[in-house]
């Protein structure tokens, strides 16, 4: 039979938990389902998004008239973000349904996307990933996924610490790219970054390279967001939380992929990967640095 605590630790022990409690609590987000308003606030087009189940879920709403898009209400240095999204089901093409990550900066952007391109009914949903470091960005993968994202919820997740950045759709990674700073290829490591989600019209670009146009008769098209869980470094928050290497992401067990994941990801990257920028020879005649140094 389990003991209270105070007669485990007596007084000073149940302090001394207390304290370390406390600290720790302070040095970063601890992950939960939150609701919309906990982390989140609108950032375009409040009329085009909607609170369901007491601001646990909410639906995103794009027609003719304005799509919209949320914003976290800080900034974050490192750690893992998830989010679980139900998607446009039918004919969504010509829609980009995106969930990133910005350092909210122009000359010196960074940024981790997620960026769902709709389909003509009946096809895959591809998602795009891309990501800027410095400024940089033009890194485009594209993934078939192998399932009905529109059918039920599905989490995605930006797993982002000093080793490495992993994409993740459910337990899968999709994206791997490694910090090779050593090797003088930008990481992205010195901004903090918000997380923001997006639904617009794309269709210049989104569904077969542009070729794929919105059905407007198909209007309003509906995402739907739910368990918003964001584990990191808050920014402004505590100097030396984004260094302290005791946090749980910066841990041995999240430096590399695991046997299973790597499994996961090789079977990814072999059937369902339809586009790496780092094969584009006619996009890029010299190969990129960071396709060299592996991603």
């Amino acid at each position: 039979m389990s003991m209270p605590i105070i007669n485990t630790f007596g007084n000073i022990g149940l302090y001394v938990f207390l304290l370390s409690w406390f600290l720790v609590s302070a040095v970063c987000v601890w992950g939960r389902p939150a609701t919309f308003v906990q982390d989140f606030q609108v950032a375009w087009s409040e009329s085009h998004i909607k609170q369901i189940d007491q601001g646990r879920a909410i639906q995103l709403i794009l027609d003719q008239n304005s799509g919209c898009g949320f914003a976290s209400k800080s900034k974050y240095m490192f750690g893992r973000v998830t989010m679980k999204i139900k998607l446009i089901p039918g004919d969504s093409a010509g829609t980009v349904t995106a969930f990133y990550m910005n350092s909210d900066t122009d000359t010196v952007r960074d940024e981790l996307d997620f960026e769902f391109l709709g389909n003509r009914s009946g096809e895959p949903y591809t998602v795009q990933t891309n990501i800027y470091a410095h400024g940089k960005g033009d890194r485009e993968q594209r993934v078939n996924l192998w399932f009905d994202p529109s059918a039920d919820f599905h989490s995605y997740t930006i797993m982002w610490n000093h080793h490495h950045i992993v994409f993740y759709v459910d337990d899968f990674p999709i994206r791997v790219y490694k910090n090779n700073e050593a090797k003088g290829i930008p990481y992205p490591k010195m901004q903090a970054m918000g997380v923001y989600s997006t639904l617009w019209e794309a269709d210049n670009w989104a569904t077969r390279g542009g070729l794929e146009k919105i059905d407007w008769s198909k209007a309003p098209f509906y995402a739907y967001y739910k368990d918003f869980d964001i584990e990191g470094c808050p920014s402004p928050g505590p100097a030396n939380c984004a260094s302290n290497q005791s946090n749980w992401w910066e841990g041995a067990t999240y430096q590399a992929l695991n046997a299973m994941e790597a499994r996961r990801y090789r079977w990814v990257r072999l059937n369902h990967m339809i586009y790496d920028y780092c094969q584009d020879k006619p996009r890029y005649t010299v190969t990129p640095p960071e396709c060299l140094a592996g991603i």
